[in-house]
């Protein structure tokens, strides 16, 4: 269950992180104003609070994984709401960064 439990929060935080990172750039880039950066800038707040809810104790290990999330979660982003069109290195890239998530979060421990 931590595993799923886990990979829900890892989840929930490129949710957050890229969503809000979107509104502030809809609300500057796009001339949306304040309210979206407003919006943007408490969903941010809102993925540094969510990562601390990872089981792992470790904050360079939870990080570091969780960088091979945001960059999967980022290009999928990018393909439901900007109509984003990866390319198969693209893809494949994503998909070595979340193996390594796998190595780094939930490989064996001594």
């Amino acid at each position: 269950m931590t595993v799923a439990r886990s990979a829900l929060l890892f989840l929930l935080a490129a949710l957050l992180e890229i969503g809000g990172a979107w509104l502030v750039w809809q609300g500057v880039r796009e001339h949306r104003g304040w309210g979206w950066i407003g919006a943007g800038m408490v969903a941010l707040g809102a993925y540094g609070f969510v990562a601390t809810l990872q089981p792992d104790s470790h904050f360079g290990r939870v990080l570091a994984a969780y960088g091979g999330v945001f960059v999967a979660g980022s290009l999928a982003w990018g393909v439901l709401v900007d109509g984003f069109r990866p390319t198969r290195y693209d893809v494949l890239g994503a998909l070595v960064c979340l193996a390594g998530v796998g190595v780094i979060m939930y490989g064996p421990r001594r």
